[in-house]
């Protein structure tokens, strides 16, 4: 390691009061060595990385890191300031500062250096010697690892008068299986599997961690998995070939549980084995692996229930919405009265194919209240809860409950079947409860509340909802549409987001007049925020960095597609004046929309759908203005509080505002 930090890349006596403040000067180091080529990018790229997550650990420790194109080769600086520097940590400020630069393209033996690094930092002799030193070339040398800390002093042997009489024979221990892994996987990864393993050896448990990091991960042994009596997923990012540890007591926390309290994961997943507690994990990267973990209320929980749910719904209103938009655009609005493609079909008619797109789409759109349904019980219930989930989907159209019966049906199924597998079952019965027992019970408890409890309610409230969407008109119109093009650019993509979004594409299920206006505004909005930040870049240059400028390239095509993720760089970098702009064009764009009374029977596809809207020019009109607003708006903050020379506004990292949008794919 020793190239990747020298004397000059180490400061002991660090003058900073804030974590911006050290980054910045531990990055003019990297400058001047020529390993950082851009310095507000790459701090953007930083501020951006612990916008995700704080990188204070316990210990004193802050470990600002990245991945950034701005960075020539992977490179370390060190900083030690007097009085301590807040990084977000649950113990207090940090007083030992790494600052680690890996280039995008980052080779595995560099990367694994740095895992190096993050396992030492749970060492504190490591620790102890960085504290006490005063040279800042020993200082390099100790952390390249070619300088040993001093070790702390073995205990006297104590002189014995006999032989001690020989022990009895130890019992077999208790076997845990690891998985670490957090976004750039550099740092809290290896951070988190030492800090499990020294755990493990306190506490006389034999466990055995995967961390999977950007170099790559070695696979566990199948035979010490299967060996396991319980699995710990410490993880900021989807566990992969999370299907190997199918059936095991589970804990899943993220990444920083695993540095912070690995003793109290392994007495946790003890007591799940006691109690017999399994779970069938589902395959990477699924809504289960956002679960959360112990200490999130119940509100957290349910809203990350309930994204699951949405996130496997889009892909069906999209197909299903674009594919019916497309038959009524070639074969006018009468074509859901075509008889069935199946029965008649002339290859040279263009009603036919117009027919065969809104008969496919039909079919597709058809499965967005079990989707829905199915999936929120995924999200609560892993597996066993797709099947209670899909029926009670099915069920809410069969009584005409609709979008909030889909709702109602996923929750009532994951609560069942999470309630069933807390019951403690005999072992020789553990290998049918997912696949017989637990389908069976849990599906007939769903269809019983469904049909004969809590369905009916339910689609009399969806009548009232879909009565009075038909019958919005006027200043009533115009408040909707303000509320919800403010939710659209609120999160850009979150949760506020896809509520808007899963309320309007809900009413296409039975589309009226008000229904498909609020489809128009909630499109047209969602479109704004990185439309808003391209002009913005092109309007006034100098109060954006290059890497802003480049993704206001981007945001052209993300916006002008219904991407509202298009702003999110902006809005990370700055979101104290990038986010209420965005709002402000959103609720201008929502407002105009309704009063224009445009509609839209689509809910995806931006202006690549415009043939299919109601009102197509004025739809153009209120996004146009909608943008000129949010340009307009971040520009003036930005001019207010920044400088127009070509660099990041500074004092604005996402960091300072305390909360930055955690976005989920969007809409």
């Amino acid at each position: 390691m020793s190239d990747m930090i020298t004397a000059d890349l180490v400061d002991l006596d660090l003058a900073a009061q804030t974590k911006e403040a050290a980054a910045r000067s531990l990055a003019e180091r990297m400058v001047a060595l020529g390993r950082v080529t851009d310095l507000d990018g790459f701090l953007a790229d930083v501020a951006a990385r612990e916008a995700q997550m704080p990188t204070g650990l316990d210990g004193g420790i802050g470990i600002p890191h990245c991945r950034s194109e701005h960075v020539t080769e992977p490179t370390l600086a060190f900083g030690r300031p007097a009085d301590g520097i807040d990084f977000g940590a649950p113990d207090g400020p940090a007083d030992l500062i790494f600052l680690i630069a890996a280039p995008a393209g980052a080779d595995d033996a560099h990367l694994t250096i740095l895992s190096a690094l993050a396992r030492r930092l749970m060492d504190p002799d490591f620790t102890a010697a960085l504290r006490a030193a005063t040279d800042p070339a020993a200082t390099a040398s100790l952390i390249s690892g070619d300088t040993a800390p001093p070790a702390a002093p073995e205990p006297a042997a104590t002189a014995t008068a006999e032989e001690p009489p020989a022990a009895p024979a130890a019992p077999v221990p208790f076997r845990v299986v690891a998985v670490t892994s957090c976004p750039t996987g550099i740092a809290h990864t290896y951070m988190a599997a030492e800090a499990l393993e020294q755990a493990g050896q306190a506490e006389g448990v034999e466990i055995v961690v995967e961390p999977q990091g950007s170099a790559g991960f070695t696979r566990l042994d199948p035979a010490v998995i299967a060996a396991a009596d319980g699995v710990i997923f410490a993880h900021d990012v989807p566990v992969r070939e999370k299907e190997r540890f199918a059936g095991k007591p589970t804990v899943d926390v993220g990444v920083k549980a695993g540095i912070n309290r690995p003793a109290e994961l392994l007495a946790e997943v003890r007591d799940k084995a006691a109690r017999g507690e399994t779970t069938a994990p589902a395959g990477t990267g699924s809504p289960v692996d956002e679960a959360g973990g112990p200490g999130e209320g119940y509100g957290t929980k349910l809203r990350k229930w309930l994204m699951s749910g949405v996130s496997y719904m889009v892909p069906f209103v999209a197909a299903g919405g674009l594919l019916i938009a497309l038959g009524f655009a070639i074969g006018g609005y009468t074509i859901d009265k075509a008889p069935s493609v199946a029965e008649h079909f002339v290859w040279t008619d263009s009603t036919s194919w117009a027919a065969l797109l809104f008969q496919v789409g039909g079919l597709a759109f058809s499965f967005l209240v079990p989707v829905l349904a199915g999936y929120i019980a995924y999200g609560m219930a892993d597996r066993p809860g797709l099947v209670p989930g899909f029926v009670g989907g099915s069920i809410a159209l069969t009584i005409n409950a609709g979008f909030l019966g889909g709702l109602a049906a996923g929750l009532i199924a994951g609560g069942t079947v999470m309630a069933i597998q807390r019951v403690k079952v005999p072992a020789a019965l553990r290998g049918i409860m997912p696949v017989v027992v637990i389908p069976l019970i849990s599906s007939a408890v769903v269809g019983f509340l469904m049909f004969l409890v809590v369905g009916k309610p339910i689609a009399e409230l969806q009548k009232a909802l879909t009565d009075w969407l038909s019958g919005l008109s006027g200043a009533n119109a115009v408040i909707l549409g303000v509320v919800l093009g403010l939710m659209m650019c609120f999160d850009l993509g979150g949760p506020l987001n896809k509520v808007a979004y899963a309320f309007a594409v809900g009413g296409l299920a039975n589309p009226n007049d008000g229904s498909l206006k609020v489809m128009a505004a909630v499109m047209a909005a969602g479109m704004v925020p990185p439309l808003a930040m391209a002009l913005a870049t092109v309007v006034r240059g100098g109060l954006f960095n290059r890497t802003e400028r480049e993704n206001g390239k981007a945001a052209w095509v993300l916006g002008s597609s219904f991407i509202t993720e298009g702003a999110i760089p902006f809005a990370a970098a700055d979101p104290l004046r990038v986010i209420p702009s965005a709002m402000a064009g959103g609720a201008v764009t929502g407002a105009l929309s309704m009063l224009f009374e445009c509609t839209l029977r689509a809910p995806h596809g931006g202006i690549f759908v415009l043939p299919l809207i109601g009102n197509p020019a004025l739809y153009l009109i209120a996004i146009l203005a909608g943008t000129a607003v949010s340009a307009a708006l971040v520009i003036l903050l930005k001019g207010m509080g920044g400088r127009g020379d070509g660099k990041a506004v500074e004092g604005t990292p996402a960091t300072e505002s305390g909360t930055t949008p955690k976005v989920p794919a969007t809409v």
